[in-house]
């Protein structure tokens, strides 16, 4: 049996951490490495402690989870990180999904969407197109046309691109999952993986919801296509 995933847990509020830490550590796969209350101490604590996941909530005194996650994701073989967010965070989500993170759970998702995106995120994928987190998407999408530069962002071109690299990339931001890309384009699921790496690699994509954000802020994709595809 492989090693179980992980996380590391980042809330100020106790009482939130402990139901987190009962339902992860309730699974053979996932085991709770360490608990912060605030953003320094998860900064110190990933310093010292290895980690596959952070569950990061955005808001916190002192150092709050946007920086926090601009500092982990800057250092070499960084946990993938998912911020803890709520409908009326939307700014919050995109300044940290522009600081490194690998995508975004509400806070109050069901037990079992939470363990999927920790289990997600660990495989190389991000749970920015969760069936839990789409309206939200769709939420922030406008904010991505001009957002505030941030170091974490690049932006490149989408020159590139073949063509079906570019339906790919289309189809990604829109929240589809590999399985259902295969099925829209005709073509196998093993395929759709190829152009995602390639896509990633192309446009210079730490991962997954990096391409998305890309997505928005060229233009490719529009809030509106997200509507249309609801």
């Amino acid at each position: 049996m492989s090693e179980p995933i992980r996380v590391v847990l980042v809330d100020d509020q106790q009482m939130v951490r402990a139901g987190f830490r009962m339902v992860i550590d309730s699974q053979p796969d996932l085991t709770v490495v360490g608990e912060a209350g605030d953003g320094a101490a998860a900064v110190e604590l990933l310093a010292r402690t290895a980690a596959d996941v952070v569950l990061m909530d955005i808001r916190m005194p002192g150092l709050d989870g946007i920086e926090a996650t601009r500092r982990i994701t800057a250092r070499p073989e960084a946990p993938r990180i998912v911020v803890l967010t709520t409908f009326d965070l939307d700014e919050y989500v995109v300044a940290a999904i522009g600081a490194g993170a690998s995508g975004f759970l509400l806070k109050d998702a069901a037990p079992e969407d939470m363990l999927a995106a920790v289990r997600t995120v660990h495989a190389g994928d991000s749970v920015i197109a969760a069936s839990s987190t789409r309206r939200l998407l769709q939420h922030v999408a406008p904010m991505l046309r001009d957002p505030a530069p941030t170091p974490a962002v690049d932006t490149p071109t989408l020159q590139d691109l073949t063509p079906r690299e570019r339906e790919v990339l289309i189809q990604m931001a829109l929240g589809a999952t590999n399985t259902e890309i295969a099925a829209r384009l005709f073509v196998s699921e093993a395929t759709v993986k190829t152009h995602v790496g390639r896509v990633l690699a192309k446009t210079g994509s730490r991962d997954r919801v990096q391409v998305v954000v890309l997505a928005f802020r060229t233009g490719l994709v529009q809030q509106a296509d997200l509507l249309r595809d609801a």
